[in-house]
């Protein structure tokens, strides 16, 4: 069974999740309990299912800025380009408040995975198991899961309540728990789901967990609380024990579109990421088209220019004329699609961290594409590179920069793939699937692990590794900084990592924002001093009448 076309199924367990849209709420949770919900293994597939599309909701299936907040908009790597001065992200001192909306929905969003998983775990129990390996395999998922949105919000708000049980009553007495104990339960349910999930290649179907991306978040959490040595271990896991390698030569569906491909763009080509041959997937986010409920990934909008916008050429000729759709042409580029410009890239990513090693071939133009043509025959122009130096005025110096054209990471993009919204060449969307977990960001996570232990001769050993697939110079021991890995990772892993979550856990987000985040209408986004952390959302403080749920300082 294929879990991309059982979604839909599973989701309407969680239609009722509670009658308002705040979790931590002292009004009673309308839901289907696990008493009367769970009654047999085929209960259980539905439930799980449903996390993993609650689980999907963080990486797709949601159009919404706030979804490249902790991805990247915001942080050192980039800005809302379409609008500098007061897009999403832009003004971090009057964004990031407690009555502010970001920190409400992350948290919110968070604790209803908790919440959901804690219903599902409770089933689970409801019933006699013939099968305890299969009864083990489902807690295992599970607790996967709810250790996965403790990690979001220990990492974002410090201490939490936590929770264990589902919240089938009305409560008002919440308190928070020291980031010890949380860690404590984040810790434990991995390594449970480490021990007890199927291994590499054994899993029900694409995009199931397997034993490597419990390990591997597992050395994530290790590192927050700097354990070194376990972090280094459960990379190790990953790394030795299941087959896994990077993919350092063409594979799969083979695009010649920029002349520049390899085997790091065929990572990001439609359909390859799930092929039994792509040794580098750990956990991969499942996307659909032409299915309901399959999903859908709106990163063309989020990370590309909207280059349609410039207007004309310099001979006052449209400059873009588009694909031939329903017999007129459209303005828009299949191999494009439809960006509209929400992040920027700083100039750190765009530029910064390939200076010094500019053929490496995570930067060549199928990459990172940095040059755009005019695109109509009865422009003079037609085919030559757009540069707006040709032009004598241009009405916004600055939206040619920011919003109409500037290097677009292309791994977000599906090339000529678009099943959607034809006639705008998908609409900004596409449904390719997303890597949650690979190989190469755990190499790059027991590199910090080592630095951690001292050993910077063996964490450049595994920044090498990533760089030689990609032809990339060698380093060594004495290059090696936490600021190096984080180049590192900007350039292996931009638009995939979760780059606000890796700053605040190394207590580097407002040091590197303001250093590094280059809003032409506001350098520095006005992150404050006290911002590494959000702010615990005011209306379930205000809520929470049965004890104190204190603030974070500085709000």
């Amino acid at each position: 069974m294929n879990c991309k076309n059982i979604f839909l199924g599973a989701v309407s367990l969680f239609l009722m999740a509670s009658c308002s849209n705040k979790v931590l709420d002292e009004k009673p949770i309308d839901f289907v309990s696990a008493a009367n919900a769970f009654e047999s293994p085929s209960d259980v597939e539905m439930g799980v299912v449903g996390l993993y599309s609650l689980g999907r909701n963080w990486y797709s299936n949601v159009d919404e800025k706030y979804m490249f907040c902790y991805v990247a908009l915001g942080t050192d790597e980039a800005y809302y380009g379409e609008d500098p001065a007061g897009g999403t992200l832009c003004n971090w001192d009057t964004e990031i408040v407690p009555t502010g909306s970001l920190p409400q929905q992350y948290w919110t969003k968070a604790f209803d995975l908790v919440y959901q998983a804690n219903t599902v775990l409770e089933g689970i129990d409801n019933f006699e198991w013939t099968d305890q390996t299969q009864r083990a395999g489902y807690v295992a998922e599970v607790r996967f899961f709810r250790a996965f949105s403790y990690r979001i919000l220990v990492t974002m708000y410090g201490d939490v309540p936590l929770l264990t049980k589902p919240v089938t009553t009305p409560r008002t007495d919440f308190v928070r728990a020291g980031k010890d104990s949380v860690y404590a339960l984040i810790e434990s349910d991995l390594e449970y789901a480490a021990a007890n999930l199927p291994k590499r290649g054994s899993e029900a179907a694409s995009g199931r967990l397997t034993q490597g991306a419990a390990w591997h978040l597992l050395s994530d959490v290790y590192l927050a609380q700097q354990k070194y040595q376990e972090a280094a271990d459960a990379a190790s896991h990953v790394i030795n024990d299941y087959g896994y390698a990077l993919m350092t030569t063409r594979f799969g569906t083979q695009l010649n579109i920029f002349s520049t491909e390899n085997a790091f763009f065929d990572l990001f080509t439609m359909d390859n990421q799930n092929l039994s041959n792509n040794t580098e997937a750990i956990w991969v986010i499942q996307n659909e088209p032409n299915t309901t409920g399959g999903g859908q990934y709106s990163g063309e909008r989020a990370f590309g220019p909207a280059y349609y916008r410039i207007g004309n050429a310099p001979d006052g000729v449209k400059a873009i004329r588009g694909e031939l759709y329903s017999g007129s042409y459209t303005g828009y580029s299949d191999t494009l699609g439809r960006p509209v410009a929400w992040c920027r890239p700083t100039n750190y990513i765009a530029y910064d961290i390939w200076n010094g090693d500019w053929n490496d071939d995570r930067n060549t133009e199928a990459n990172v594409k940095r040059h755009f043509y005019f695109d109509n025959p009865a422009s003079s122009y037609n085919g030559k590179v757009i540069d707006w130096k040709l032009y004598t005025s241009r009405s916004s110096p600055l939206k040619d920069s920011t919003q109409y054209l500037f290097p677009y990471y292309m791994k977000v993009a599906a090339p000529l793939d678009h099943y959607t919204d034809l006639g705008r060449s998908g609409g900004g969307y596409n449904h390719k699937d997303l890597y949650a977990m690979r190989l190469a960001e755990t190499y790059l996570l027991r590199a910090e692990a080592y630095l951690g232990l001292g050993d910077a001769g063996k964490a450049a050993d595994d920044i090498n590794i990533v760089r030689s697939r990609s032809h990339a110079s060698s380093i060594t021991a004495g290059d090696v900084t936490i600021d190096f890995i984080l180049d590192e990772r900007a350039r292996e892993l931009y638009a995939e990592e979760w780059r606000m979550l890796t700053l605040m856990r190394l207590k580097k987000l407002v040091e590197r924002v303001r250093k590094y985040n280059n809003d032409p209408s506001n350098p520095g986004v006005g992150i404050l001093d006290h911002q590494n952390l959000f702010p615990i959302p005011q209306s379930d403080i205000d809520l929470n009448t049965g004890a104190v749920l204190t603030q974070n300082d500085g709000y």
